[in-house]
């Protein structure tokens, strides 16, 4: 197969970092959003300081994208962000700003990128969901709530492009294996937390020919298999 172009966003992140790779690893071009800014002396096709819930903001970085790497085959929403926070402590403002992190930005992209995902044999999305938002607990209001409507996208855009050859699905991670996850938690347990070479793997099956009979799937990531 000739490689395919996958967008990533979040793509600076741990997370991002990791699916963005694993692509590359498989022979595809994997074109890096983030909200961060590109490091210093990255490829063309890293392309940072966009804020994705804006949509123009996202159609200029799709644009910039497309034309330095190609059109897309896939879409890979990661771009996101979490809080713990009580509403006592909090307030509509965290609410706005996890909604804005974890669910526009993926409507965003998806609306910007789907003209051209629709021309495209073999084309999907993968958006990230949680596993917590199926039961939120104490200040885990926002983000899960946040991570509920990520999923519910899903559910609809699969809905909505079921006579395309566009799949939508998302996955659904426990704990993440992170650096900031490990700093925060310092005394957890992390056996059963994810690794994100993990996830990966499980993105780019989503995004895979086999795959093509699931859309519109929320599928838990719940144990890791890489040491």
């Amino acid at each position: 197969m000739s490689a395919r172009t996958i967008i990533v966003t979040g793509a600076f992140g741990h997370l991002g970092s990791a699916v963005a790779d694993h692509f590359e690893a498989l022979g595809d071009n994997a074109a890096r959003i983030d909200y961060a800014p590109a490091p210093d002396g990255a490829p063309a096709h890293w392309i940072g300081g966009v804020d994705l819930a804006d949509r123009n903001a996202a159609q200029r970085a799709f644009e910039q994208a497309c034309g330095r790497v190609g059109a897309p085959s896939a879409l890979v929403n990661i771009a996101g962000g979490f809080v713990w926070e009580t509403l006592d402590d909090g307030g509509p403002d965290t609410w706005e700003r996890m909604f804005r992190m974890n669910t526009l930005t993926a409507a965003t992209m998806c609306k910007v990128a789907l003209p051209t995902l629709i021309t495209q044999a073999g084309a999907a999305i993968i958006n990230i969901g949680a596993a917590a938002a199926a039961n939120a607990n104490a200040g885990m209001g926002a983000y899960t709530g946040s991570k509920a409507a990520a999923a519910k996208l899903t559910e609809s855009l699969a809905a909505e492009l079921s006579d395309s050859d566009v799949t939508v699905n998302a996955v659904l991670p426990t704990i993440i294996d992170t650096p900031t996850n490990r700093a925060d938690m310092p005394d957890a347990d992390r056996s059963d937390w994810v690794k994100a070479e993990d996830i990966a793997r499980v993105i780019a099956y989503l995004a895979s020919e086999n795959a093509r009979c699931i859309t519109g799937a929320s599928i838990p990531v719940s144990r890791g298999t890489i040491g």
